[in-house]
């Protein structure tokens, strides 16, 4: 007798993804940048996308985009500030929808000076938005995602991450405010927050995953225009020509951040980014970052953000923790 032979998956292919009716995404941040780009190859698979912006005239004018690119897109959008713990419920609650198939936590708040800044609920304002803000969301989210068969919550990360390390005893950078340091940290506390999700899940036994996808070195400069979303000049073309032997447009950075959300070969706690050392390329699994494997960290700071948010993502209901 024989077995039945098996046949290896095709090759992953960024311009022929697989579809994907019928599923329901919400991207973090669609409304721009890479976010818009993960939105748009989403639609482009049936997926019912759904952008989370705190800005509905910027979240209008990318849906109309997307539906100029993509004829019959599901695509909507909800309004989303993650600076504003408080409004996160009503957010989640206008989804609308039984299940939610996927959450891009893209949405991103980068200051490059000074004066330190916070959010509505005290926070600085970088660490309370990437990191608190997705960390409560999540926890809202969780009883959608676990009605889905498969949930996905797909974190994008960063390089900016990658030669930080967090200051447990400072994560509000109130010592010290040095604004470029405070964003790679609160990006770090993002992925350390990732990556303990997919541990917690596992240990609860939920089918939902957690991944991290990074853009690599991602360029306005490289990216195609999405007027009026995007429009790259001519000047910016010759200028940034060079940079492309090494770097990439924001289009191929969400290449890495689809692949998390679409394909079945995908598991939780893995690395995603581009393929050519990290900056360009297609997509492939990349190792976990050294320091990104610290599970005393990252318990530590789950346990200071559960008590600054008041929610324990990991638990199925989400709620207080």
């Amino acid at each position: 007798m024989t077995s039945p032979s098996t046949t290896p998956p095709p090759p992953w292919d960024v311009h022929r993804l697989p579809r994907a009716e019928g599923r329901v995404v919400l991207v973090t941040g669609g409304n721009a940048g890479i976010g818009y780009f993960v939105a748009e190859q989403l639609a482009a698979t049936g997926a019912t996308v759904v952008l989370g912006s705190r800005d509905p005239a910027r979240a209008e004018v990318a849906r109309v985009a997307i539906r100029a690119r993509v004829p019959g897109a599901e695509v909507r959008a909800v309004p989303l500030d993650l600076a504003d713990l408080s409004s996160l419920g009503a957010a989640v609650e206008s989804l609308g929808v039984p299940a939610l198939d996927a959450v891009v936590h893209n949405a991103g708040v980068a200051l490059d000076h000074p004066p330190r800044r916070a959010t509505r609920d005290g926070h600085e304002l970088m660490f309370g938005t990437n990191h608190l803000g997705h960390f409560a969301l999540t926890g809202h989210l969780m009883p959608l995602l676990s009605a889905a068969p498969a949930a996905r919550v797909v974190t994008v990360g960063s390089f900016a991450a990658k030669s930080e390390r967090l200051d447990l005893d400072d994560l509000q950078s109130r010592r010290e405010y040095l604004p470029k340091r405070a964003y790679g940290r609160s990006k770090l506390a993002q992925t350390h927050f990732a990556l303990e999700l997919d541990r917690r899940l596992r240990a609860r036994g939920s089918a939902v995953r957690s991944v991290v996808a990074h853009p690599g070195g991602a360029l306005d400069s490289l990216t195609p225009s999405r007027p009026p979303v995007h429009a790259r000049g001519v000047g910016a073309r010759l200028y940034a020509a060079p940079a492309a032997l090494f770097l990439q447009g924001k289009h191929a950075g969400a290449w890495p951040v689809v692949r998390a959300v679409l394909d079945p070969g995908v598991d939780g706690g893995q690395l995603w980014g581009p393929r050519v050392f990290g900056l360009r390329g297609r997509p492939r699994r990349e190792a976990v970052w050294g320091h990104l494997t610290d599970t005393d960290v990252a318990a530590r700071l789950w346990d200071v953000s559960r008590e600054l948010t008041g929610i324990d993502p990991s638990q199925t209901g989400g709620g207080a923790g």
